[in-house]
């Protein structure tokens, strides 16, 4: 049931037994004004509406205060190793690890493009991987050009365009990779926000179906 802070909420409650009073902060990852007023607003609220619990804060409500804390807190992003802001980097590390399999290896030429209109050209003979991601795996054209992959420490840049189910990577630095062995994808969710261009909610909710998803405690 949803409530009109502006008047009429006794009426609108009268008779119910709620468990869990709740709003949602619709600017909570960013410095401004709408922060405390929605939390006036839901204070006032709260005085006018009984119930059992009362709930405000979502992961980026929570790096706003206690003020904002009430009864119960709803970190989402945050336990999927999200950062909703700057103060929680600390205290929150990655969860989601995207590991991919090499298809093929190849040897591209200088003068060689690589993927969809061309947009990479080798500049040298170059050794390239190609690798069982891509959009279809909800791994974005926002990486393009952008993404890397790794073997241990060792950064393996993405060539040319993201394709629907294949990408390809520079392994010049990896030449003994092989044919059916598994890379990680870089996905520190700040990190490949800043660098697709795409929030660290849709890095999250994109990844698609085909992935197995293997949960390591």
């Amino acid at each position: 049931m949803g409530l009109d802070w502006r008047g009429g909420l006794t009426a609108a409650s009268e008779g119910l037994s709620i468990i869990t009073l709740l709003s949602h902060l619709a600017s909570a990852d960013e410095d401004t004004s709408l922060n405390p007023t929605q939390l006036a607003r839901f204070r006032d609220v709260a005085r006018q509406v009984k119930a059992t619990r009362y709930s405000l804060a979502n992961s980026a409500g929570i790096c706003l205060g206690t003020d904002y804390g009430f009864d119960l807190t709803r970190p989402g992003l945050a336990l999927y190793g999200g950062v909703p802001s700057p103060v929680a980097a600390p205290h929150i590390r990655q969860v989601v690890h995207p590991q991919v399999q090499i298809l093929q290896r190849r040897r591209v030429m200088a003068g060689d493009t690589i993927g969809y209109n061309a947009t990479f050209t080798a500049s040298h003979d170059m050794e390239v991987a190609v690798l069982n991601i891509g959009y279809a795996d909800g791994y974005l054209r926002g990486f393009s050009g952008k993404g890397v992959a790794l073997r241990g420490d060792v950064p393996l840049p993405v060539l040319g365009r993201v394709s629907m189910d294949l990408l390809a990577v520079d392994v010049g630095t990896a030449p003994w990779l092989a044919e059916g062995e598994w890379l990680d994808i870089a996905y520190d969710l700040p990190a490949a926000s800043a660098a697709s261009g795409l929030s660290q909610y849709e890095l999250l909710t994109g990844l698609g179906a085909r992935y197995d998803r293997i949960w390591d405690g």
